[in-house]
């Protein structure tokens, strides 16, 4: 129940323009796409786009590896042994390829996202059955790069040109209004200035560069036009956006979200990841004055130790954590907050470890992901003294995640008996079951039928369990499914 960005995920992306497909197959040229996504919110979304660029080329996406003339694994490089893990999924295509080649069909083989930036020219070395190494700035390109593969060629494309990459990307989305679910990803902002020393995106993403408010309007207003109920602006930090206006002014996030508020049938807007640092007053009155804006809040802290703060260069201290979500509270008390934890950085003491445990229990997390620090080469944390031992790093992790995993019963179990609006989304494992989303983000499963799927619905919560809560559909709702009702828990 998160929108954490760095979150472990794999997605084979199956979305492409019905009416591209159309005009591929009367053409007789229709090619197979399978797309692999790892790792986060924005590769899901740059997955999405890469599909949207390849289908007026004929590509049409399927989920059957064997049966795809191009396969493309898109990357993340934020997790340990993130690079092995691709090439391990290479040696496991090589064979699939090795067998298409019997019977006479080529496959070529791409690798797009962070690994493809921070390996280059090595993934080719490494596994020579990869065509094309393309970065996350330079997907826009895949059409005229696969030519040069075919033409024989070993393409490595990592140049950063994120300026270019948005400006061909919004050409290109005015031509195809793809159907999207009823809950989807927008990236508003990339790359971070931040540098924080256990981090690698600065090196794999860049600097921080935002998209300007009209490529981001236009594109939020074809999404609800397809039936997009919910956006999540995406961003490495989001909240440090910093968007030209039409009329040349910059915009911050909080006043992005003001204008994404008013687009007609976009009834809920959601961003991540944030940093402490960038929420200004703008955006935390947000949290006030939209509706839309739901009462949740990924604000990741990592540490609650001065001193390790310190050394991942956070640039903020505990105290100003705990003042900036007092102000957040004070004018959402409801809202659900989330954050990450990194256990066993360089020289942490059993001290430093309590200052983090004080620092959950006084705030209060409805969710968070924890994990322990791992080094990553070409940052500063890889080369820190005072590394900590593995098993000191595990009981620590444990401890903390045993914490966080109370406190998200207990916020699970503040919303039993409430009636709240819900985003149904799909269809559940059990007949007759539909999944949604609650404004807090916790996945809600009802029964229901299927032609509310995309409707917001009022649902009475009358259980939880560890992660999800179970509800029952309100009768005598309008047709449209906006009953507007989210009301704070009973005390």
């Amino acid at each position: 129940m998160t929108s954490r960005p760095e979150q472990d995920m794999e997605t084979n992306v199956t979305v492409v323009s019905a009416a591209d497909m159309t005009d591929a197959r009367k053409g007789g040229n229709t090619r197979k796409v399978f797309v692999r996504t790892y790792g986060c919110q924005m590769n899901v979304y740059d997955s999405e786009r890469m599909t949207d660029v390849l289908a007026p080329e004929g590509f049409e996406a399927t989920d059957d590896l064997e049966d795809a003339d191009l396969v493309i694994l898109n990357t993340c490089h934020i997790r340990e042994k993130a690079a092995e893990k691709v090439y391990s999924e290479l040696g496991r295509i090589r064979k699939v390829k090795e067998e298409r080649a019997k019977s006479g069909k080529d496959m070529m083989v791409g690798v797009t996202g962070c690994v493809a930036q921070a390996e280059g020219e090595e993934i080719s070395r490494r596994a020579p059955i990869v065509d094309l190494v393309v970065g996350p700035q330079s997907y826009h390109q895949l059409p005229s790069l696969l030519e040069k593969a075919r033409a024989g060629s070993k393409v490595v494309e990592t140049e950063f040109d994120i300026d270019a990459k948005f400006n061909h990307l919004s050409e290109r989305a005015e031509k195809q209004v793809l159907k999207r679910p009823p809950s989807a990803f927008l990236t508003v902002q990339e790359g971070c200035d931040k540098f924080c020393t256990f981090c690698v995106v600065p090196y794999t993403r860049g600097a921080e560069v935002s998209r300007s408010v009209e490529q981001i309007v236009s594109e939020a207003e074809r999404m609800a036009a397809a039936g997009v109920r919910e956006i999540t602006l995406l961003g490495q930090n989001v909240n440090a956006y910093h968007g030209t206006s039409p009329d040349g002014a910059v915009w911050g996030l909080g006043r992005l979200l003001r204008r994404l508020a008013e687009i007609d049938g976009l009834d809920r807007l959601r961003y991540t990841t944030s940093h402490p640092r960038d929420m200004d007053d703008d955006l935390i009155e947000a949290h006030r004055d939209l509706k839309s804006l739901m009462p949740y809040l990924h604000l990741p802290v990592q540490s609650g130790s001065d001193k390790i703060l310190k050394a991942m260069n956070r640039r903020h201290t505990r105290d100003e954590y705990f003042r900036l979500i007092d102000r957040i509270r004070e004018v959402s008390p409801d809202i659900a907050l989330s954050g990450d934890f990194i256990v066993g950085f360089p020289g942490e003491s059993d001290q430093d470890f309590e200052d983090t445990m004080d620092l959950i229990r006084q705030v209060g997390y409805g969710s968070a992901f924890s994990f322990k620090y791992s080094s990553r080469p070409g940052t500063p944390g890889a080369t820190m003294d005072e590394q900590v031992p593995e098993d000191v790093k595990s009981a620590r992790l444990a401890a903390l995640q045993a914490l966080v995993a109370e406190q998200q019963k207990a916020f699970n179990a503040s919303r039993l008996g409430m009636t709240c609006d819900v985003l149904l989304e799909k269809t559940g494992r059990n007949p007759g079951q539909l999944v949604g989303k609650s404004p807090w983000l916790q996945p809600v499963q009802l029964d229901a039928p299927e032609d509310l799927i995309g409707s917001i619905q009022a649902v009475e919560i009358v259980d939880i369990g560890s992660n999800s809560l179970f509800g029952r559909l309100i009768a005598g709702q309008d047709d449209l499914g906006r009953s507007g009702r989210i009301p704070a828990p009973a005390a």
